[in-house]
């Protein structure tokens, strides 16, 4: 009897259509996982949009209140990080995806990690406009207003461009990077100017020269969101792809 159970068995689990029932339970598992890391990535950017959002507004408004609201959602965004990163790990040890779902899993733990930093940059601006409040007037004059209205755009627009798989919403992200680039430049010169010409000023300049940099980087992480989506639509790396252009002869020397 142990042997004719034995048997069946084999031929149970080698037949074609228990292997094709078992092949359809595991992509429905599969497909049931991916849908559910989409959901909390994009419940993640959902909540970044709103504390830079708020940041943005506190360093327009001078509101402290705002401030604090910013600090209060780091840690929600903390653990939606750790959960993230936690599903991309199973569902690579788990279905072992290829192509397009595997560029998927490494996007998406890409864009995690720079979501989180997003959410870490906002509490950081949120902090500094407490030091820079009583100097609004500096903050129009060294564009760093404008400038933060171009970073918060462009996280904004990274999340809707992965959001909706939108190539040309994230190349529009990389395009508006050196905008935020050259003001961050303008930015700095006028408060170095600022500082040498009234001792008075120093302080609050040196904060809004800190400032100034939070923004640079919150753009930066914007525009690297933006090439995670153009990798995992395109299967295309273009991360450093201007810096490179400058040393063909850098990855012809690596390969």
């Amino acid at each position: 009897m142990i042997f004719a159970a034995f048997i069946f068995d084999k031929l149970l689990f080698n037949h074609p259509l228990f292997n094709q029932m078992k092949g359809e339970i595991m992509q429905d598992n599969f497909l049931h996982e991916i849908e559910g890391l989409k959901t909390n990535l994009i419940k993640m950017a959902s909540l970044v949009d709103e504390q830079v959002g708020k940041a943005g507004q506190a360093l327009e408004t001078g509101d402290k209140e705002l401030c604090r609201g910013v600090k209060q959602k780091d840690l929600e965004i903390d653990a939606y990080d750790n959960l993230i990163q936690t599903q991309c790990e199973n569902i690579l040890a788990l279905f072992q995806p290829v192509a397009t779902d595997l560029r998927f899993i490494i996007s998406a733990m890409m864009i995690n990690n720079q979501l989180e930093r997003c959410g870490d940059i906002a509490v950081n601006i949120a902090q500094r406009v407490k030091k820079v409040s009583e100097h609004h007037n500096l903050l129009i004059e060294s564009k760093i207003l404008e400038m933060g209205k171009q970073a918060r755009g462009m996280v904004k627009n990274s999340i809707d461009a992965f959001v909706n798989s939108n190539i040309d919403l994230a190349n529009n992200v990389l395009d508006n990077d050196e905008i935020v680039d050259k003001l961050n430049k303008e930015s700095f010169k006028f408060l170095v100017a600022k500082m040498q010409t009234n001792s008075d000023l120093i302080e609050p300049c040196s904060h809004l020269i800190v400032l100034s940099r939070h923004i640079e980087r919150l753009a930066d992480h914007a525009t690297n969101i933006a090439e995670d989506i153009i990798f995992y639509i395109n299967a295309e790396v273009i991360s450093h792809r201007k810096k490179l252009s400058k040393h063909p002869d850098m990855l012809e020397n690596l390969s």
